[in-house]
């Protein structure tokens, strides 16, 4: 059984520490088993390709590199803010904002 994060693909994430903190961005992916996510313009590495049939000049190009998840925090309503679990009226688990108690879709 793989463990319930606080994120989600598709969330505004800022990150809270590290060589990016303070940047916002989009959550594109999330690696369950490292614990790790890739955020869209954030944590940017340069990958030196050789040339290929595909890619014949070779050459560097920068993408968004994986943050641990631990360094993330959702944004809601413009806010970074800390998420929690609770019951809705159908009975089902959904997050909510600390912060000011939304519950996010």
């Amino acid at each position: 059984m793989q463990k319930k994060l606080h994120i989600k693909v598709g969330d505004t994430v800022k990150v809270i520490s590290g060589e990016s903190k303070g940047q916002e961005g989009k959550v594109l992916t999330i690696d369950r088993n490292k614990m790790r996510a890739v955020v869209e313009g954030v944590n940017m590495i340069k990958k030196h390709n050789k040339p290929s049939a595909s890619n014949p000049q070779g050459g560097i190009e920068e993408k968004e590199g994986t943050i641990h998840i631990s360094n993330l925090m959702v944004v809601v309503n413009g806010e970074p803010s800390r998420i929690g679990r609770k019951l809705n009226d159908k009975g089902n688990l959904v997050r909510f904002s600390k912060k000011s108690g939304e519950v996010i879709k």
